[in-house]
């Protein structure tokens, strides 16, 4: 199963600003999440079109499952 850890943050302008890691560790720690995004937030080296990221919002493992039905 495909998973991807999607951290979502809000930006200067109050918009969601999104970002994806894929094939995060698991078992994937609360506290290093959190942690990984004060650091983001912190650093300010990441803009985005509505400014510097400035307030975190959640993180979320998405899973994926693909089943191949026919192939050629």
């Amino acid at each position: 199963m495909e998973q991807t850890l999607r951290l979502v943050f809000r930006n200067a302008e109050g918009r969601t600003v999104t970002m994806s890691v894929n094939s995060p560790k698991d078992p994937l720690d609360g506290i290093e999440v959190n942690t990984a995004m004060d650091q983001i937030i912190n650093s300010d080296i990441f803009q985005s079109s509505g400014g510097s990221i400035t307030e975190k919002v959640r993180a979320e493992v998405v899973s994926r499952e693909v089943e191949t039905v026919l192939e050629f």
